[in-house]
């Protein structure tokens, strides 16, 4: 199964096999960065040959994509701690527009795809089911009033967490010229949002 190698230490399963090499990534880019990172460090980390990779990642924007969301967790909890700083349904969701926007490309794995230029796979990323998934846990846990927005279901929390998560994306790929202030987006997506929960 393509277990050559790997340091005398075979994988168990292609699922173990490929966090390996997620893993190797991840240390390649914290060592020497993104921009002097290959398949052949990550090859080499990983105890394997590049033929290896590439059965499990025919790509490195593949491989970007899941250290990408092999980080996500640290991001969401941070998410969560500055959204419970907030007391209705309809600030929270302003404020995740904005948190993400100032986040997401600073984050250390997070922002890798748009450092890579790989804009296509950051939006198949962020609008994948598992990303709305994550969005709607995130909402969920944060302790505000849902109920009196008439958001109780797990699919009003993936409807609400799909919206807010392709408005940020809109926001952060197709910015306005002025840019404009904090202040002014908050503005913008309360009027548009707040009413619809409760504002």
């Amino acid at each position: 199964m393509g277990y050559h190698g790997w340091q005398g230490n075979p994988p168990r399963t292609g699922d173990e096999a490929r966090r390996r090499i997620v893993e190797a990534a991840t240390a390649c880019i914290d060592r020497v960065g993104l921009a002097k990172t290959s398949l052949s460090d990550i090859a080499a980390e990983a105890g394997v040959t590049r033929q290896t990779v590439y059965r499990y990642f025919p790509k490195l924007p593949d491989i970007l994509a899941a250290v990408a969301i092999a980080g996500v967790e640290a991001f969401a909890e941070r998410m969560e701690r500055h959204l419970a700083k907030f007391a209705s349904p309809a600030e929270v969701a302003v404020e995740s527009v904005l948190f993400s926007l100032h986040t997401v490309p600073r984050e250390p794995y997070l922002g890798l795809l748009l450092e890579a230029g790989e804009a296509d796979v950051f939006t198949g990323a962020v609008t994948s089911p598992q990303s709305f998934a994550l969005g709607a846990r995130i909402l969920r846990n944060v302790p505000v009033d849902w109920a009196a927005a008439d958001v109780t279901t797990d699919d009003d929390f993936h409807g609400l967490a799909e919206i807010l998560m392709r408005l940020f994306l809109s926001f952060l790929q197709y910015p306005s010229t002025p840019a404009p202030t904090d202040d002014q987006l908050r503005t913008l997506v309360r009027r548009w949002l707040g009413p619809t929960l409760g504002q």
